[in-house]
């Protein structure tokens, strides 16, 4: 069964949080733009140059903050965010693009996606910060969890021949 727009892009999401090392929760962003064309992608990971969390340890973990909380205490820039920067850096235009990640972006993260033009944001996992929930809504920005755009799709057919 050929997957929709929403399932490829949000299987290449995943895809691309398997290049993250971070030791606590690792996110895969896709910027897509409204012709279905991927225009970058962003995984949560140390600043370019710096040591890896894999290789350095993990302050937050060490410190005992939860998740959700003291994001400034991290030496990892996060998927969402690593998106926004890689397309400025690069040249390349957000406005009007959707984001799949594999979590509900943060507020810091929010704030860099709408300001980057973003529209629309389909997420997979919950992430402990409403506050971006509300600023999605007060931006205008749709904040779209994954697992209703596919909560109604049918179930995939069998290819099995008996």
């Amino acid at each position: 069964m050929r997957p929709t727009w929403d399932q490829y892009f949000m299987d290449i999401a995943h895809l691309v949080k398997t290049r993250s090392t971070c030791l606590r929760r690792q996110v895969g962003a896709v910027a897509v733009s409204r012709e279905h064309r991927i225009i970058g992608t962003g995984y949560n990971g140390p600043l370019p140059g710096t040591p890896h969390c894999d290789q350095v340890g993990c302050l937050r973990q060490q410190l005992g903050i939860p998740s959700g909380q003291r994001q400034e205490i991290c030496r990892a820039q996060h998927a969402e965010a690593n998106v926004c920067n890689f397309a400025a850096r690069y040249g390349v235009a957000l406005d009007g693009a959707t984001v799949y990640v594999t979590a509900r972006p943060c507020t810091t993260c929010l704030k860099a996606l709408v300001t980057s033009g973003i529209t629309r944001i389909i997420f997979d996992d919950e992430y402990p910060d409403e506050l971006s929930c509300r600023l999605a809504q007060e931006a205008g920005v749709e904040l779209i969890p994954y697992r209703d755009l596919i909560a109604d799709l049918p179930a995939p057919e069998s290819t099995e021949k008996g």
